[in-house]
């Protein structure tokens, strides 16, 4: 592991939920502008290849703190909350010494088992939180804080640190809510991007040659943006088509401007620390707990391992030890963020921990080879909402292998039907898009046998295992919708849920 370079620097993780990479400017956003989150990638490193483990927020966030995968840490779901006592990078930190805080959203449960441990100050909005005038909870209970979301997150968290005594590093995470749906801009940016939004190539994808469990999710703007997300009556005696289009431009308005406010957020961030003079020692990271659509294939929302929800953005600044304006096109992953952190302040890993460290890259000393691919895994199948399937895969530098095993089983009646096991491998050099599933293609025989090796390995490799369907229970045939109905389960009451 590199030596920690001298002081030992702190941390700042700025997480949105949902932001999209290809709706940031450093990563040449054709539909609107982020100076201050670019501003970070300028002075240090933006990653072109970093890629989330299981696109779905719970999930993601748990990988993100315990540098371990969805089977390992126990959030597969957003209905598996976290055990936040085991170990995190967090409590890896605290053992080094630091102060550690978080602000903003958590979302991984709200049982007392799963509130936020190892934080000397804990401050999280309820569930999913909202935008305007939002509950928190801390060690002191549950409060309103007037104001809007990304403001009220950031002037916590700063006060936080300002209150802090004494010369120990600090880690401090700023966790947004924004711009999860239902996309509530403030007032200050609500007229943005008013203008028509480029539409997506993709944006009429018919799914030809694509498998039946990808056409069977419930994600096409055109049918599923609803009256809240929309907000306004959609204009009279407008076609199909017509809809479509009107629908996408007003979940995209909303959409960016809810991420024009974090960008003003983030700025605010970067100002602060400039003016206390603590920017050139400060790791400080901007990502979001997965990529989404926004209107690729028609779809909004993300969980599946294509690659406009498989992406997320990661963007890193430290100016005493990374290069500014660096590129890293390495493949990394939620996991690794961990590890990474620890090794950037010399703090011991957790042996838990799963992931691969890639601080030695940024500094020329790689601590080992880097990563040929990544293995992928979506858990929950034909959820309440969206309806995507249970699949895994493996993605490499040019290849994504997909295995839509589908878990559980279908409704059909008063019992249950299988859906068949489907696969999708895309050549990316090709096929960036992902229009054209070649699994069947004797072209790309000895590709996809290559590539089933890579899956086989990679899942190995994790202590993960194949879905064996010879071993269905009724439990487990919809876990769904037995915890919302109480069916094959202990409690009948329906939980809350997100989208």
């Amino acid at each position: 592991m590199p030596d920690a370079p001298h002081p030992r620097p702190n941390i700042v993780l700025i997480l949105t939920d949902d932001h999209a990479a290809h709706s940031i400017g450093a990563y040449g956003s054709v539909v609107n502008e982020t100076p201050r989150i670019d501003e970070i990638a300028r002075e240090g490193v933006r990653f072109d290849n970093c890629f989330v483990t299981n696109s779905l927020c719970s999930p993601s966030r748990a990988s993100i703190l315990t540098g371990t995968y969805s089977h390992v840490n126990g959030v597969t779901t957003l209905f598996t909350p976290i055990d936040a006592s085991q170990p995190t990078f967090i409590s890896q930190l605290k053992e080094a010494g630091y102060r550690t805080g978080i602000v903003g959203k958590w979302h991984m449960g709200e049982e007392p088992d799963a509130n936020p441990k190892h934080f000397d100050y804990w401050d999280v909005l309820i569930n999913q939180g909202e935008y305007h005038d939002p509950r928190f909870l801390s060690a002191d209970g549950i409060r309103h804080e007037p104001g809007y979301a990304t403001d009220v997150i950031t002037d916590l968290a700063m006060k936080w640190v300002e209150g802090l005594d004494g010369d120990e590093p600090w880690c401090l995470l700023v966790w947004h809510k924004a711009p999860h749906r239902p996309w509530e801009p403030d007032e200050k940016h609500k007229d943005l991007y008013s203008d028509p939004i480029p539409l997506p190539s993709t944006f009429w994808d018919d799914y030809d040659t694509r498998s039946a469990s990808a056409r069977r999710a419930l994600m096409r703007i055109a049918d599923y943006i609803n009256s809240e997300d929309l907000k306004v009556d959609p204009p009279e005696g407008l076609d199909y088509e017509a809809l479509a289009l009107w629908k996408y431009q007003r979940y995209m308005e909303d959409y960016l401007r809810c991420v024009a406010s974090v960008d003003d957020n983030v700025g605010r961030l970067i100002d602060w620390l400039r003016e206390r003079d603590e920017f050139d020692d400060t790791v400080l990271m901007y990502s979001s707990d997965q990529g989404f659509f926004l209107g690729e294939h028609g779809w909004f929302d993300k969980r599946f391992m294509y690659e406009e929800s498989l992406r997320m953005p990661l963007i890193m600044s430290y100016p005493r030890a990374v290069e500014a304006g660096t590129v890293h096109d390495g493949i990394v992953t939620n996991v690794d963020f961990a590890q990474t952190i620890l090794d950037a302040v010399g703090a011991e890993h957790h042996p838990r921990m799963q992931g691969r460290s890639f601080w030695g890259d940024l500094v020329g000393e790689p601590s080992s080879p880097p990563a040929d691919g990544m293995y992928y895994r979506y858990w929950e199948n034909d959820d309440w909402f969206h309806k995507a399937p249970a699949h895994y895969g493996y993605r490499d530098h040019r290849y994504k292998l997909i295995c839509f095993y589908n878990k559980s089983l279908g409704l059909a009646g008063a019992g249950f039907f299988e859906y068949p096991v489907e696969w999708e491998l895309y050549d990316l050099e090709r096929d960036p898009e992902e229009l054209r599933n070649v699994y069947g293609d004797p072209e790309y025989r000895d590709i996809r046998q290559r590539l089933s090796a890579k899956l086989a390995q990679a899942q190995a490799a994790v202590d993960d295992a194949p879905w064996d369907r010879a071993a269905v229970t009724g439990d487990d045939r919809f876990p769904v919708l037995a915890r919302l109905t109480g069916a094959g389960g202990s409690n009948p009451a329906a939980p809350s849920v997100s989208r």
